[in-house]
């Protein structure tokens, strides 16, 4: 399988490279007649993906224990007797509004890369066994609960069962970037995943963002990278991503932006020299999504640049396919 993603990626650069003007050619974009993308509009793209990914489910609160099977076949299991509404019992319908994203693609179209906050506060790359959104809703209103819930996640939708796996909780900031913070069972509060058999078995304390990782592991010396978009496209309109070579379930993010020099980066210098990797810039263009992918090599301090002229076309499942065709 492997092999044939590797084929698979190397046919699509080649085609990118002989469909897209020289680079030299391409040092004015303004010989390019696109209007960038508000960010309106490319919150609404990456918004249309997440619903895309979206499963709902139904249930009265007084059935009690009651398991859903999502589409890729995550066991559910939810106390309907521990759901809350400003601390009181609920009774009658619930809805449950689901997510899980288990490749790379789907994590760029919907934003929700793995970057894994360190102890003292950088960000790195996180290797996932899937991740998850779960919510509960009454007549529009978020629920709580007071017993948590289980989510059963058959390892082999990642690869093979890895122990050293733990549970990560979601924050999303104002500016939409999501950062997964791991939870520590020794705090006391329950939250948890362990491996047996075949699966993953996740605890969580409460409804959102949770997420099955692993720090990624490397270790060359780090080093901080820049990347630099089009003419006209920044933090809001746009965002740049990191494919790691040989990796299928992890998505690094360049989440900081320098308006002044129009630069993304990671800012933590948190990426190996020597990473063979691809960088994939994205917007939104008329409904679709506006993107280029470069391999690299990193180097220490490295700049990428890209160009409208290196920038085609593709519907979100056009896109994902090629994000999960990399090497």
């Amino acid at each position: 399988m492997k092999t044939l993603k590797t084929i698979f990626g190397t046919l699509f650069m080649t085609t990118l490279l002989f469909t897209s003007c020289d680079p030299q050619d391409n040092d004015n974009d303004s010989n390019y007649q696109i209007t960038p993308a508000t960010a309106q509009e490319f919150k609404n793209l990456k918004e249309n993906a997440l619903a895309n990914h979206t499963q709902n489910f139904n249930f009265n609160a007084e059935d009690g224990n009651v398991t859903f099977n999502s589409a890729n076949g995550v066991q559910i299991n939810i106390n309907g007797n521990c759901l809350t509404l400003n601390g009181n019992a609920v009774t009658g319908n619930v809805e449950i509004e689901y997510v899980e994203l288990f490749d790379k693609g789907s994590m760029l179209t919907t934003n929700k890369p793995t970057m894994g906050e360190l102890p003292n506060g950088d960000k790195a790359l996180l290797i996932s066994g899937g991740e998850f959104f779960v919510e509960a809703t009454q007549n529009g209103t978020p629920l709580d609960t007071n017993c948590g819930l289980q989510l059963i996640i058959p390892a082999n939708l990642t690869g093979s069962p890895d122990p050293a796996m733990t549970l990560w909780e979601g924050d999303i900031d104002a500016e939409d970037n999501l950062t997964w913070d791991e939870v520590d069972p020794a705090t006391g509060q329950g939250g948890g995943v362990f491996t047996e058999g075949d699966n993953y078995y996740g605890l969580l304390e409460g409804f959102g963002w949770s997420n099955v990782d692993r720090f990624y592991s490397d270790p060359r010396p780090k080093t901080q990278i820049q990347v630099q978009p089009p003419v006209g496209y920044h933090n809001l309109n746009s965002s740049v991503y990191l494919s790691y070579d040989g990796e299928d379930t992890g998505l690094a993010a360049l989440d900081t932006y320098d308006g002044n020099l129009n630069i993304f980066s990671e800012h933590y210098g948190q990426i190996p020299i020597g990473l063979e990797c691809h960088v994939i810039f994205v917007t939104e263009d008329n409904g679709v999504w506006r993107y280029a992918i470069k391999p690299v090599t990193i180097v220490a301090n490295g700049t990428i640049v890209f160009t409208l002229g290196e920038t085609t076309t593709g519907t979100e499942a056009s896109l994902t396919t090629l994000i999960n065709g990399l090497p």
